[in-house]
């Protein structure tokens, strides 16, 4: 009898490392790169993550909310941002949120389109393009922005 609860053990404990894999030793920006994307889409606050091998569902811990300049655009993260992974592409997305004149709009999710070199960033049913080159590098997260963009302490 204990054979058959054997292999039964062995196949939960492999279904379960499978299903919610926590990665401790990679960086989840080596991780964006293995799916096409460019690193600088989640800032250097990073603490902790997991990603799911089979259908690439993740939650990133950051060390607390904060902001991000990309040229003449505010983002802000939030401490909890999920997700799912695809290859190029990212949806689903929770915890991002892009500032539209005087409105914060959720970002829902993120497309590469390699042809172009432009990533696609969406809000809803709007979306934007932007270089992708403007995050090849791992942004600085702010603490705060200002009324003028401009951010006063890091993190």
């Amino acid at each position: 009898m204990a054979s058959i609860n054997q292999p039964l053990l062995i196949v939960l404990i492999s279904i379960s490392v499978t299903i919610a894999t926590a990665v401790s030793g990679s960086d989840i920006h080596d991780i964006l790169e293995e799916f096409g994307l460019p690193i600088g889409i989640l800032p250097n606050a990073v603490e902790s993550y997991t990603l799911s091998q089979t259908d690439g569902a993740f939650t990133v811990h950051l060390t607390r909310p904060c902001y991000v300049q990309f040229d003449d655009q505010t983002v802000y993260y939030s401490e909890k941002i999920q997700g799912k992974l695809t290859y190029g592409s990212v949806s689903d997305v929770t915890g991002i949120q892009a500032k539209q004149l005087f409105l914060w709009l959720s970002v829902t999710g993120m497309d590469l389109d390699a042809s172009s070199g432009m990533l696609e960033f969406h809000v809803g049913i709007l979306s934007k393009k932007l270089p992708a080159d403007m995050f090849q590098e791992v942004p600085e997260c702010k603490s705060k922005a200002s009324p003028r963009e401009s951010f006063t302490q890091s993190i």
